[in-house]
């Protein structure tokens, strides 16, 4: 069974920093692109970033510069990091192996002053 597992969001002030973690389960990892997407209230779900098995990566051009995604693949974990917050970046975030039909459980992200 895929499991996708994530951690961190929260609440940040503009121009702050929060970190969002997803481990990952059931799957061999390693082989796998994985990204993150973003839904805000209203809109469609829209992709982040994406990383492939070997690490290359790429953004939207929202993510490009503030947001960096990473990954260990020891650990099964995708990270994302998410610098220089704006309040237009609150959404649920999740993560998502590509290919696959299972999610991540969603994280809040809400940047506000």
């Amino acid at each position: 069974q895929v499991q996708l597992v994530q951690s961190g969001g929260g609440f940040v002030q503009p121009g702050g920093s929060l970190r969002l973690s997803c481990a990952v389960s059931g799957i061999i990892f390693n082989i796998y692109t994985m990204g993150w997407y973003r839904q805000a209230p209203g809109k469609q779900r829209e992709l982040v970033a994406v990383i492939t098995g070997g690490g290359a990566t790429n953004y939207a051009y929202f993510a490009e510069g503030r947001f960096t995604l990473s990954r260990d693949n020891a650990k099964n974990t995708v990270y994302l990091q998410m610098n220089s917050l704006k309040p237009e970046d609150t959404a649920v975030y999740y993560c998502h192996a590509e290919g696959r039909s299972t999610w991540g459980q969603g994280t809040q992200v809400t940047v506000s002053s």
